[in-house]
């Protein structure tokens, strides 16, 4: 006997994940150098080769190297011959891990390696990121992304909905990690204003550094990882472009990133929010209606590690971590690129019942 129903969506799950240290400067490595150890080390902890690997996707940005398709040099390193299944996305790594999801989803693929790096040292960073903005009213005025998240800043203390003090906790409370691959730990002076309101400890490090996780599907997770990390939902949303025609004391795009994949079902015992800028944190707990009843960046978030292109992507990779772990049941990772929470990414993963 048939049946005509349609197949189920089939269960996927990220069953493993890396990371390098996020250091201030990086001059003696390569993007290559630098992304190596790290694919070495995930595909390692599953027991794979890159032969095994049905699909890989990377994310980069070609303004951090300074010189066109960049990618491909990595990819190089990651073994592109024979041929490979293969894709690349210009943004955090976040969404790279959402192409390969879709792509595991359509069946074509039973494994996924998705990775990301970024270096922000050798250039000026608030300036390279005005290259995101509206090319005919504000990339112009080239406001910096310091300048703008202030803007965002001033905008929810005018609103009372923050105050100076509170985004020093957030700040304080991000830094108090023991995440061996962050940045800054431990008691960070908040320091003098970099663009009032915001202080030097409300604002992220500058750092390179990259991000990888092997993603499988149905019962191969399960071979790979003793607790996969499932992910039962993903989304991502875009605000305007237009700075002037959105409320930045909200963030409509993440609500509704969440609510798509199934965020607010139930309850999640850990968050980790790709939030780089204090105030940032105190909109996403808004609109991802987080209480002090969830953990929220136990890995110190992007505040205590800001690798460009790679700190969404390892958001995800820190909660699956916790779930594989034991330490988180059902986690929220957010992704965030462009100015003020322009675009969103939400997923939500969940480990077997206990």
């Amino acid at each position: 006997m048939t049946s005509d129903a349609a197949p189920g969506p089939r269960d996927i799950a990220v069953v493993a994940f890396a990371q390098s240290d996020t250091l201030r400067t990086t001059a003696e490595l390569s993007e290559v150098e630098m992304l190596m150890p790290v694919l070495h080390d995930v595909l390692d902890r599953t027991g794979l080769k890159t032969a095994d690997i049905g699909f890989t996707c990377s994310g980069s940005c070609d303004y951090l190297a300074g010189r066109a398709f960049s990618f491909t040099l990595a990819l190089d390193g990651v073994g592109a011959w024979p041929p490979i299944s293969e894709s690349h996305v210009e943004t955090d790594g976040a969404w790279a891990l959402y192409e390969a999801w879709t792509k595991l989803l359509s069946g074509d693929a039973d494994t996924a390696l998705v990775y990301s790096y970024g270096k922000s040292s050798p250039g000026s960073l608030r300036d390279v990121l005005t290259r995101q903005l509206d090319p005919y009213y504000v990339a112009p005025l080239w406001p910096d992304s310091v300048a703008l998240a202030a803007l965002q800043a001033r905008a929810l203390i005018d609103a009372g909905a923050t105050d100076e003090p509170e985004l020093a906790a957030i700040g304080a409370r991000s830094r108090a990690t023991d995440n061996p691959r962050a940045q800054l730990k431990g008691p960070v002076a908040q320091g003098d204003y970099v663009v009032r309101p915001l202080r030097t400890g409300d604002c992220p490090p500058i750092g390179d550094g990259a991000a990888a996780v092997i993603l499988a599907a149905g019962e191969r997770a399960r071979e790979l990882c003793e607790r996969p990390a499932w992910i039962r939902g993903i989304d991502h949303r875009i605000e305007a472009h237009s700075l002037g025609v959105r409320d930045l004391t909200d963030s409509p795009s993440a609500r509704l990133a969440a609510e798509k994949a199934g965020a607010f079902e139930r309850p999640v015992d850990t968050a980790e929010l790709h939030a780089p800028f204090t105030s940032q944190e105190v909109v996403l707990r808004k609109a991802l209606r987080l209480d002090d009843s969830t953990c929220v960046n136990p890995s110190g978030g992007a505040l205590a590690a800001n690798p460009m292109m790679a700190a969404g992507l390892a958001r995800i990779g820190e909660a699956a971590a916790r779930i594989h772990r034991g330490e988180s049941d059902r986690a929220l990772a957010h992704a965030t690129s462009g100015p003020c929470l322009q675009q969103n990414l939400v997923a939500v993963l969940e480990g077997d019942p206990r």
